[in-house]
């Protein structure tokens, strides 16, 4: 049985330059209902005016994960991790014993559109670590292509914790299937368009939760959907 978070219900917040949504409490929206879901502790859908962005800040003792879909953004960070991320890049930051990061829309007239996820780590204190990985819509297109996982398999990116992160990309009535192993959880993330998941209609910013193992289908709706699938233990 799936768990529906609708869209509309996230939190939201509007500062002009940056106009984002929050599945999780975070910042100032907190609702004690949804503080997280297993390890996963934030998806934040960000859209960023052109030339703005947040300035140098500090993270520490969290995996983050930067998804980027339209427009392109600028990322530097203390551990000599940077560089521009676009469409089809991946980009992991382990902010470990600490680190201190900026992230701005790389182009001055266009808006950057994003989702940015916080992954609690298995183990505290490691050293701060930066990976960036670039995955090609024929890679993605119609099937569930690992991007992140605790070993690194498949070309995808190692983070430290027990949790798998697939992207699809579906045309309508195209379908892809996932096996979620008993005592694991799952949270479907609709990133953009309209998608079936088993038997409930999703649509961009819905996100879906079960923790009951066995075989789901998502299939592509309307004109398709892009869709992040997290595997969690």
């Amino acid at each position: 049985m799936w768990t529906i978070r609708p869209a509309a219900e996230r939190g939201h917040a509007d500062h002009g330059w940056l106009n984002t949504h929050h599945t999780f409490s975070f910042a100032a929206y907190h609702d004690p209902e949804h503080m997280g879901f297993g390890p996963l502790r934030v998806i934040n859908d960000d859209r960023v005016a052109g030339g703005a962005g947040f300035g140098t800040h500090p993270h520490q003792d969290m995996e983050i994960i930067t998804y980027v879909l339209d427009g392109a953004l600028r990322h530097k960070d203390t551990t000599g991790g940077g560089g521009v991320i676009r469409p089809g890049d991946v980009q992991h930051m382990s902010a470990g014993t600490g680190v201190l990061h900026s992230e701005f829309n790389a182009d001055p007239d266009e808006e950057v559109h994003f989702l940015q996820i916080w992954v609690l780590p298995e183990r505290r204190g490691k050293a701060p670590a930066y990976h960036q990985i670039h995955v090609p819509l024929d890679e993605r297109q119609g099937t569930l292509r690992l991007v992140a996982s605790p070993d690194g398999a498949l070309g995808s990116i190692a983070i430290g914790q027990d949790a798998k992160l697939y992207a699809s990309v579906l045309a309508p009535g195209q379908a892809v299937s996932h096996t979620l192993a008993p005592g694991r959880g799952s949270w479907v993330h609709v990133a953009r368009g309209d998608v079936r998941l088993d038997d409930q209609s999703l649509s961009a910013g819905d996100g879906a939760s079960r923790t009951q193992g066995g075989t789901f289908t998502l299939e592509g709706a309307a004109d398709g959907a892009e869709v992040l699938v997290f595997d969690l233990g």
